[in-house]
């Protein structure tokens, strides 16, 4: 079935829904944490268009990933992945939202920054899926400085697969220093249920998903994001 986005709707559910007010709480939030939930940022049907899309994906296009990254102190990525590539050229509809001025405005609010999709064609977007026992997203920064996380399977939290933060720290490829970090500044650690949604400041946020400690499910769609000072980024 091929959704599509009705801006309108959208256009009047962050009317609704996001006052000055409460733009300023989240803004200070996401300063602070690098990290804010945002369940509501879309409505409950968009939200239930989004998982139908990405499952879809996944029944059709899935490559199993084993590694180690050499520039994050060889933290391990042990998951499958939908590419970037397949996504958009598959899904008019994330296509679509992800670049939808609504959405971007409103994430603009609370970044504080003007943010916008124009990102590589192999990072715009990516779906992952893990399902073993051991499966992680290891320490990592983003190449962006955005993400607009999308949950669309999680396992309850106590079979692992949360999320775990150190905001405020910076990524050097060549010497990433990823265990001094952890030793000298404290863990953020956040538990989800099935599609929520959440916005993280990658760039400047260490995160990683704790590795599953049995057989679970745990699948996301990552919409990666600039800061408009990016844009000249080579």
């Amino acid at each position: 079935m091929n959704y599509v986005l009705d801006e309108a709707r959208l256009q009047k559910h962050h009317a609704n829904n996001f006052s000055d007010e409460r733009i300023f709480s989240l803004r200070h939030e996401f300063a602070r944490n690098g990290f804010i939930k945002l369940r509501d940022i879309v409505d409950d049907q968009l939200r239930e268009y989004i998982t139908a899309e990405v499952n879809g994906l996944i029944d059709r296009q899935l490559e199993r990933r084993d590694l180690h990254l050499a520039t994050t102190d060889n933290t391990p990525r042990y998951m499958s992945v939908v590419r970037s590539e397949f996504i958009a050229e598959n899904s008019p509809l994330i296509n679509t939202l992800s670049k939808c001025p609504v959405l971007l405005d409103t994430l603009s609010l609370i970044a504080d920054a003007r943010v916008v999709p124009s990102v590589s064609k192999d990072e715009e977007y990516l779906i992952t899926k893990q399902e073993r026992k051991g499966d992680t997203h290891g320490w990592h920064w983003g190449d962006y400085s955005f993400a607009l996380i999308w949950i669309i399977e999680t396992p309850p939290i106590a079979k692992g697969g949360m999320l775990q933060c150190v905001p405020h720290t910076s990524w050097d490829k060549a010497n990433p220093r990823i265990h001094e970090l952890l030793c000298s500044n404290p863990i953020a650690t956040y538990g989800f249920k099935t599609e929520d949604i959440y916005f993280l400041r990658t760039d400047t946020t260490l995160h990683r998903t704790i590795p599953l400690n049995e057989d679970a499910t745990r699948i996301i769609l990552n919409m990666s994001k600039k800061k408009k000072k990016d844009l000249s980024r080579n």
